[in-house]
This record gives structure tokens, C-alpha cells and sequence, in this order.
């Protein structure tokens, strides 16, 4: 009996493609971690539907091939950035510090006011959900260095939250400042829409069999965050063919998998309305692309997969304290959120996080029992034309610390 392929011996690795559908070459590739990863070519079947006397199927044939891909793992900062971005349909991009800033800090209730003497930062672009670091010579050693979560924005003041470590130290006015943005910053676009497509490959090292699918294009991106427990993240995938069956492995010497932590939901802050809350149980969304497999006459392989609207949806629970939540769906009152998660307690942690300028709750369902009162929210995301008081014009928006 020949040896059986172990999961544990399989490695995934993806490189983006220059023409859709085209295998990408074999340097350059990055192998990707994961929880699990499936890639499958499907066929359409077509079966006689014939009426015979002999009461038989008289036959089946095969039609249009596709791949259907899903890939499942624990979310870390800079691991997908590459379909955090393609999903929503723009490439991550670094975001320009600001410079020659005389800053003042002050406590403003739970938050802090970083407070700018002249220019805007409404101007500069700096938009609520991003994460932004502080250095100066004449800072003190608290407020230097130490990521602070971006929760309003008006031309001379942004009020910030503290994600982890220590408080920040009232003071000012200090010159020569730097705002930084570390990472990378990405949103839906409301033009130039980006069209990736990725090949993958799934190598058997242990059978030495290769699997290499083509024109893979992220259709869907899921996260989830228990109130105990590492964050999960789901991607879905649409693709064009299984290209290539090999020996050998297609990518040669592929990027080892990255290193960054993982996130575990008790390093983290979500912002309803501009607010923290405190007392989340659990929280999910999920980012769906439409798309539809372009199928042709005299063709077994799709011509296309075109992608359509992004359709942002999600669910959050709390300990029932008050009527706030509630109020937000009898009322229909439209909010942001903000979901920021890091990798540890240190002050400038890595993290990821997710903005969603404009949603709409769409429930307020309590339980019962004897124990804790818990109220569940579902919710849908919209897009944000009104682009004052600092918030993106989008549906989505996520900062990612490690994106390359």
C-alpha cells in the first residue's frame, strides 16, 4: 500500500497573476497559514433526460470547469493582507506620517485629545478606525510609541483611544512631532476597482503530488471573534481551471510562512458610535462579492468571473445594561463601528483593524434564564457619502500593521 497524504505535510502557497487565469511564475511565490485549505475543480454534468423504453440513462457528459477554494485560519497581522484587499477590491497602500506637528494632549473623559496648533488633519486625511503612533524628542516616554485608536477627527483635534498598555501623559505644546500610520491602510473604492486573480498551489510533500489552480479571485472574507478564543478569518475563492498536475512542486523555494502573532479577542477595543463597549460577548462579519462565471459555446473552461457588489453583514452581542443598542434599532439609527485587535499588551502591538463608517442594527434579541442577560445584534454595513467628521467614504476600511 503506497503512503496516504497527511494534511500536516501539505503546504499552500499563492502568487498573484498578471493576466487572469494565466499561471503566475514559478519564483516569488508565498506559502500561506492556515487552519485548513481546499481547492477543487468542479464540472458542470449534463444528464440525458432522454425517454427510453428500456426505463435506462443512456448518458452524462461533463461541461464547464471551474474551481471552487475556501481558506480557513487564524487571523495575524500582514498573513492576508494580500485578500483583505482584493475582496474589497483595492491593494493595501502605506499611508504618508505627518510631519512638523506641535502637538498638545489632554484627557478628554475615558479618551485622549491630541490637539495640533496649525493645519487640519480632516486635510491630511487622517480618518477615525486608523491606528496612529506618536515620536518626538520632547514627547514623554508614555505618548511616544504607543498605538492610539483613531475615534473622532476634526481639523485641529483628534480624540484617540489608548488600545493597550499604559495611559498617555497630558502635555503640550510639544513641537516637531511625527503622526505616523504603521502598515498599510486599505477600503472599498468607490472607483478604480481592483480585479486580482491569484494561483495556487497545493503541494503534497509527502506523496509528491503538485495541484496548481488558476485565476483564483476572492469572492468572500469572514471574521469572527469569540469572547474567548483566537480570531478566525474564512476566505472563499472562485477560479478558473486546475491547470497543472505535477511531481514536482510548481513554486520553486516558495516564502516560508509569516511569524506574526495571532489575535486573541481579549486584546482588542470596539467603537459603536465613536464609544467603546466594554461588555462584548461575541462579534462577526462577513464581506460578500456577487460574481458570475462568464460561460461560452465551444469553450469547457469560463471566459470570466465578474465580480459585482459588495455586501457587508455581521452580528454582535452584549451583556443587556441599558438601552442603547436597542434604541439603535427601534430608531434606525445609522452608527460606525470599529473593531481593532493586537497582538499582545505592549504599547505598540501589531494589530488589525476594521472600520465600518455607516451601519444599520437590523435586531435587538435578548435571552433568558437564570444567568447573565445577553442581547444579539445583527447588523449591515453601507456605504458613507458623507465624508466629514473624519469617517471614509466607504463601506469598509481595515488597517493592517504588517501589511507588506
Amino acid at each position: 500500500m503506497g503512503i496516504i497524504a497527511k494534511g500536516v505535510s501539505k503546504q499552500t502557497s499563492y502568487k498573484k497573476e498578471t493576466t487572469w487565469g494565466t499561471a503566475a511564475g514559478t519564483s516569488g511565490g508565498k506559502q500561506i497559514r492556515r487552519v485548513t485549505s481546499s481547492f477543487n475543480l468542479k464540472k458542470s454534468v449534463y444528464e440525458s433526460a432522454e425517454i427510453r423504453t428500456d426505463y435506462q440513462v443512456n448518458d452524462m457528459r461533463h461541461g464547464i470547469r471551474s474551481v471552487e477554494g475556501s481558506l480557513n485560519g487564524e487571523l495575524s497581522p500582514g498573513t492576508y493582507a494580500d485578500f483583505m484587499g482584493s475582496v474589497p477590491a483595492k491593494d493595501f497602500a502605506s499611508v504618508s506620517s505627518i510631519t512638523g506637528l506641535s502637538l498638545t494632549i489632554t484627557a478628554s473623559g475615558d479618551n485622549w485629545a491630541v490637539a495640533r496648533g496649525t493645519g487640519s488633519f480632516v486635510s491630511d486625511g487622517v480618518k477615525v478606525g486608523q491606528v496612529v503612533r506618536l515620536a518626538a524628542a520632547g514627547l514623554a516616554a508614555g505618548n511616544v510609541g504607543k498605538n492610539l485608536l483613531v475615534a473622532a477627527v476634526s481639523a485641529l483635534t483628534l480624540t484617540v483611544v489608548v488600545i493597550n498598555g499604559s495611559a498617555m501623559t497630558a502635555e503640550g505644546p510639544v513641537a516637531s512631532c511625527t503622526m505616523s500610520f504603521p502598515g498599510k491602510y486599505t477600503y472599498a473604492p468607490t472607483t478604480g476597482h481592483a480585479d486580482d486573480s491569484y494561483t495556487f498551489e497545493e503541494w503534497y510533500a509527502d506523496i509528491e503530488e503538485s495541484e496548481v489552480y488558476t485565476g483564483n479571485k476572492a469572492i468572500s472574507m469572514a471574521v469572527s471573534l469569540p469572547a474567548t478564543g483566537l480570531v478566525t478569518t474564512d476566505f472563499g475563492f472562485m477560479g478558473k481551471d486546475l491547470s497543472v498536475t505535477n511531481t514536482t512542486q510548481y513554486f520553486s523555494t516558495p516564502t516560508a510562512v509569516g511569524t506574526t502573532g495571532a489575535f486573541a479577542a481579549v486584546n482588542g477595543v470596539l467603537l459603536v458610535a465613536g464609544a467603546p463597549v466594554a461588555l462584548v460577548t461575541s462579534a462577526d462579519f462577513t464581506v460578500d462579492r456577487a460574481n458570475e462565471n462568464a460561460e461560452v459555446v465551444g469553450s469547457n473552461s469560463i471566459s470570466d468571473i465578474s465580480t459585482g457588489r459588495i455586501r457587508v453583514t455581521g452580528n454582535f452581542s452584549t451583556y443587556f445594561v441599558d438601552q442603547t443598542f436597542r434604541d439603535y434599532f427601534d430608531d434606525e439609527t445609522e452608527v460606525s463601528m470599529v473593531l481593532v485587535m493586537t497582538t499582545s499588551e505592549a504599547n505598540a502591538a501589531d494589530f488589525v483593524s476594521f472600520t465600518l463608517p455607516r451601519i444599520k442594527v437590523g435586531s435587538a434579541d435578548k435571552n433568558d434564564g437564570e444567568g447573565l442577560i445577553t442581547q444579539s445584534h445583527s447588523f449591515t454595513a453601507l456605504l458613507n457619502s458623507t465624508v466629514s467628521a473624519g469617517l471614509p467614504n466607504t463601506t469598509l476600511a481595515v488597517h493592517d500593521s504588517a501589511a507588506a
